[in-house]
């Protein structure tokens, strides 16, 4: 998604500048992955969250490679390498290559019927067995998870999420807002292991079952591991860029090589890597801006989540958990099944979480943003603008 986003930019920003030549080793050109959960869920097509179709690239004269990976780069004689042998040249290159799945190494994970969700490769395989079979297991209780989970139970599965942790989506979501979650999602059949660390996946052929550390067992399908991500720096550390957790960048998206840039999620900047859309078009911006010439710099960003998890509004920013240190609003309607926590320090916001009701979301992340004093509207604060 950022790759194509900062062709987008680079096309206003300096729209005759470069000969632009696109490497994708999926089939498509730029499609929304926040999407794929609609496509798995059977609401939406491939075709419909096509943002970048081959056409568009070619009516603006930007030659699309599709199915195509780079194995290798000669930083000296400044080439790419693809996997059938070809090369080509460049003067700068840009390198946006995303995440990749992380896969629990246990006995098992290799079997067929295990899968990622994390392309539409993935989901194709997900709506075949779907057709096939009927018992599913999602690991990882997070976003992906759960969208996963979902989708799989709309194609008629039974499906079991498994979390290692006792919260649902807890990097975004407390204790609260979390069990608010666990409970409405089980009203619409989804079926949870919490706390549940899975020892080996089952199977000789194909996977018939997951085991627990416990000793538990259940039978299943299909597996979908969903229990996060890794920035994928393979080309970066293959060719000696300076790699942590992610590719290394300056404030101008540049890496530790003068003619290499890097953005998007396998990009480390300021000690920080981003898996939010906006963050990453942040930096399609300013890397746009930087390669027309102009004296741009990327400083950062501060993040909030705006989510729908199947119909269920969420919306989380900040450090939302409590301290000594910090003051906290709560709203807790149980009946309703809304939860909206606002946390303070010195009156200003510092975090919040949403659960049902996320009106004034944007106007509590502005606030946050700014670090304006709540002073004036602090008993009512909570309840959002309109009350303040």
């Amino acid at each position: 998604m950022v790759g194509a986003k900062f062709i987008e930019k680079l096309l206003v920003e300096a729209p005759s500048k470069y000969d632009i030549r696109v490497f994708n080793k999926e089939p498509a050109g730029g499609y929304n992955r926040i999407m794929l959960s609609p496509v798995l869920a059977g609401e939406k097509t491939l075709k419909s969250i096509l943002t970048h179709d081959e056409n568009w690239f070619e009516e603006r004269g930007v030659h699309l490679h599709t199915a195509t990976t780079i194995v290798d780069l000669d930083r000296f004689n400044k080439t790419v390498i693809t996997k059938s042998g070809k090369v080509y040249q460049y003067d700068v290159l840009v390198i946006a290559t995303g995440s990749s799945p992380f896969i629990i190494p246990v006995p098992g994970h290799d079997l067929p019927g295990v899968v990622s969700f994390r392309d539409i490769r993935d989901v194709d395989m997900m709506i075949e067995a779907a057709k096939k079979h009927k018992k599913a297991v999602v690991i990882g209780g997070g976003l992906l998870g759960l969208e996963a989970a979902n989708g799989l139970k709309i194609r008629g599965m039974n499906v079991t999420v498994v979390h290692l942790g006792e919260v649902l989506m807890e990097v975004q979501m407390d204790a609260v807002s979390g069990r608010l979650l666990k409970e409405s999602l089980q009203q619409q059949g989804l079926k949870f292991a919490m706390g549940a660390n899975t020892s080996s996946i089952l199977g000789k052929d194909r996977v018939t079952g997951i085991k627990f550390k416990d000793g538990k067992e259940i039978e299943t399908d299909l597996i979908v591991m969903a229990v996060g991500i890794k920035p994928n720096v393979g080309i970066g550390t293959k060719i000696g860029l300076t790699v942590n957790r992610g590719i290394l960048v300056n404030d101008q998206l540049q890496t530790s090589d003068e003619s290499i840039y890097s953005l998007g999620e396998c990009t480390e900047h300021r000690k920080k890597t981003y898996g939010l859309v906006a963050p990453l078009y942040e930096q399609a911006q300013i890397l746009a801006e930087v390669l027309a010439g102009k004296k741009s710099s990327y400083v950062g960003s501060l993040t909030s989540t705006m989510l729908k998890v199947t119909g269920i509004n969420l919306f989380s920013a900040g450090n939302f958990e409590d301290s000594e240190e910090t003051d906290t609003l709560v709203y807790n309607d149980e009946l309703n099944k809304i939860y909206r926590k606002i946390v303070l320090k010195d009156n200003k916001i510092v975090g919040s979480v949403m659960f049902g009701d996320t009106s004034g979301a944007k106007w509590i992340f502005d606030n946050f943003i700014t670090g304006k004093d709540m002073s004036e509207c602090r008993d009512s604060l909570v309840f959002g603008e309109g009350y303040c």
